[in-house]
C-alpha cells in the first residue's frame, strides 16, 4: 500500500521545483489535483491522484540521486544555449528521469557534482543556512604566506562581494616551480568563488578540483563516471543538513 505525501512534497520529488516554491505555487492557486485546483499546504495525495503544475500534468518520478565525477570543460547545467557537452550528456540513456546538478561547478573546474530529481533534496544541499561544507583542492601559480592562506578564512573583498571559506590549508609546496596546492573548505557558493579569493591575494589558480561534499568523496570513480548514492549516504546528507539548522 502507498503511502499518501504532502502536495508540496510531490512537486519537489518530481524535479520540477524546490518545495519552497512548490508552497507558493500552491497558495496561489496554480496546483490542481484531480483537475480541482488545490489551495491547501496540508493537502495529501496518493500515487493515484493526478497533480498539474499550470495545467501541466507533473511526472511522479521515483527520486534518484547520483555522484558524478565532473571533467573540466563541461557545464553544468541540463542544457547550454552555445551548444557546449553539459553535465547530464555523462548521464547513461537508461536513466529516464529528469536529473538537473545540485549547485554547480564552474566550467574549468572538477570534481565531485550531485544530480538528481529531487528538488527538495537539492534545496537542502545547496542553501548556505544548512552549512554543507564542500571541500576544494587548488592548484596555485605563486606559494602564499601562512598569513594570506589565513586571510582567506578571515574573508576578502573582491569585486563588491565578501568572500571567505571556513577552513583553508597548504597541502603542498613545489618552491623549485613556485606553485603550491592548497585545500579549502566553503559552505557557499558564489560565482568562482575560489578562483575570485586567490585572484584577491594576486595568485591564479590553474586548477581546480572538488573532492568533497558534505559526508561524500570521489572514491574510485574517473573523471566522466558517476555512481548512485546509497539510500544510506541520502539519509546521512539530509541527516546534516538538518543538525546544523537547529
Amino acid at each position: 500500500m502507498h503511502k499518501k505525501e504532502r502536495l508540496q512534497k510531490v512537486i519537489a520529488h518530481s524535479g520540477y521545483t524546490s518545495r519552497r516554491k512548490a508552497e507558493q505555487m500552491i497558495t496561489e492557486g496554480r496546483v490542481k489535483v484531480n483537475q480541482k485546483v488545490v489551495a491547501e499546504l496540508g493537502t495529501k495525495v496518493g500515487p493515484n491522484d493526478q497533480v498539474e503544475v499550470d495545467d501541466i500534468p507533473i511526472e511522479k518520478e521515483e527520486p534518484v540521486y547520483l555522484l558524478l565525477y565532473k571533467p573540466r570543460g563541461i557545464i553544468s547545467s541540463v542544457k547550454d544555449d552555445k551548444g557546449r557537452k553539459v553535465v547530464t550528456d555523462l548521464i547513461s540513456e537508461e536513466i529516464e528521469e529528469r536529473l538537473f546538478p545540485v549547485g554547480r561547478l564552474d566550467y574549468d573546474t572538477s570534481g565531485l557534482i550531485l544530480l538528481t530529481n529531487d528538488g527538495e533534496f537539492s534545496q537542502k544541499l545547496i542553501h548556505p543556512k544548512f552549512k554543507i561544507n564542500k571541500v576544494y583542492v587548488a592548484k596555485v601559480n605563486g606559494i602564499p604566506s601562512k598569513q594570506e592562506i589565513y586571510e582567506l578564512q578571515k574573508g576578502v573583498h573582491q569585486d563588491g562581494e565578501y568572500l571567505r571559506c571556513v577552513n583553508s590549508r597548504m597541502l603542498k609546496i613545489d618552491k623549485k616551480k613556485g606553485k603550491s596546492i592548497i585545500e579549502l573548505t566553503l559552505r557557499e557558493g558564489k560565482n568562482r568563488q575560489v578562483r575570485r579569493m586567490f585572484d584577491s591575494l594576486g595568485y591564479r589558480v590553474e586548477k581546480l578540483k572538488r573532492e568533497r561534499f558534505g559526508s561524500l568523496t570521489l572514491g574510485n570513480l574517473n573523471p566522466g563516471e558517476y555512481r548512485e548514492l546509497t539510500p544510506h549516504e541520502v539519509k546521512q546528507l539530509l541527516d546534516i543538513a538538518e543538525k546544523n539548522v537547529k
